[in-house]
């Protein structure tokens, strides 16, 4: 889920992408499971039923992945998609309260199926969405036939996101959650992976979502705060390793407390008490020294178009001339953006 620090976020940090084609050059690092989720959410049935191959199984994931990453590399955008490993023990809670969501969520979509309830199913549907082991090997195995650079991380993606965009790796992290500013991105850019027109949920209106960068020195600059503070005020809003955070404390509320007192230990002492799954300090640590890995290499390879059909056509039913007209627009895709840019790198490095 991810803490909610959109109210905090200063205007002059925040700039708004308005064709995608303005992050042209750029390697931007993708957390995996937050674009695969939001695949598994969006691309579904009118009554919310996933797309599915013969078998049965879902295939939402593999769809969103495939169509959404050539948009993103016919931009010149460079994506490299980061994996979660173990999750911290820290998060087992936040974990363990979103499978009693997701259970929940099921047992609705069922009951709103069997009242007719189209618009019900659907939203309830939405919330059901689950990845398994072999959902994430099928989109790792995609993402290879595409020649799109994956990396493991040891644990949390958005920490591995974050440590390769600090290290200049890559130039941002992309997620829909304001965490990888937390684990020190220098950049965050949000809706990259859903951009374009959605509709708003329970309403029949829809919306134009367009890509946002967020800079993480500029929000610290013009907040008056160090990262550290920004940490101790999602922590009294609520992080995935303390969902609840402290009760009737939103950010704006926690950015005058940490502002004012100077640290959480101090902020803590002048409200109601508070319990803590762990003590606050572990918390922090966790996003100041999150595990990542040095272990990856970043090389966006030719496409293997006989490879993609191969995986999407004959393993998961998708239809062979949808697939081979997109495989088309990724092979020139990389050939004008991707290829042409690494030779000019190649010819720079000779002189």
């Amino acid at each position: 889920m991810g803490v909610n620090l959109k109210d905090i976020i200063p205007q002059d940090a925040l700039k708004v992408v308005n064709d995608l084609r303005e992050l042209s050059g750029k390697a931007i690092a993708i957390d995996a499971y937050n674009a695969l989720y939001q695949f598994l959410a969006a691309i579904r049935q009118p009554d919310g039923t996933p797309l599915m191959d013969r078998r049965g199984r879902i295939t939402s994931h593999l769809s969103g992945l495939f169509y959404r990453t050539i948009n993103i590399v016919e931009a010149g955008i460079r994506p490299v998609y980061v994996f979660d490993g173990k999750p911290p023990e820290l998060k087992a809670r936040e974990i363990a309260e979103r499978t009693k969501i997701k259970e929940e969520a099921r047992k609705k979509y069922e009951e709103a199926i069997r009242r007719g309830d189209v618009e019900a199913a659907r939203k309830y549907a939405q919330m059901t969405s689950r990845l398994t082991s072999e959902m994430v090997d099928a989109s790792k195995e995609l993402l290879s036939a595409m020649g799109i650079p994956w990396v493991q991380a040891p644990s949390e993606g958005e920490a591995q996101a974050a440590y390769m965009a600090k290290k200049g790796d890559v130039w941002a992290a992309a997620s829909q959650d304001y965490d990888s500013l937390l684990f020190g991105a220098p950049r965050l850019v949000r809706n990259l992976t859903i951009s374009g027109r959605r509709k708003l949920p329970n309403k029949n209106v829809y919306v134009e979502i367009k890509p946002e960068i967020i800079n993480l020195d500029k929000v610290l600059k013009s907040l008056g705060i160090t990262r550290e503070q920004l940490i101790d005020i999602a922590i009294l809003v609520g992080t995935d390793y303390n969902p609840e955070g402290v009760k009737g404390i939103g950010p704006k509320q926690a950015l005058r407390l940490i502002k004012t007192y100077g640290s959480l230990e101090k902020a803590l002492k002048a409200i109601p008490p508070a319990s803590f799954p762990v003590e606050p300090t572990k918390i922090r640590e966790l996003f100041l020294n999150p595990e990542v890995t040095d272990d990856y290499q970043l090389k966006w390879r030719k496409p293997d178009p006989e490879k993609i059909v191969a995986i999407l056509v004959k393993e998961y039913d998708f239809s062979e001339e949808r697939v081979r007209n997109a495989v088309e627009r990724l092979m020139k895709a990389y050939r004008s953006k991707i290829a042409t840019r690494a030779r000019g790198l190649d010819a720079w490095f000779r002189k």
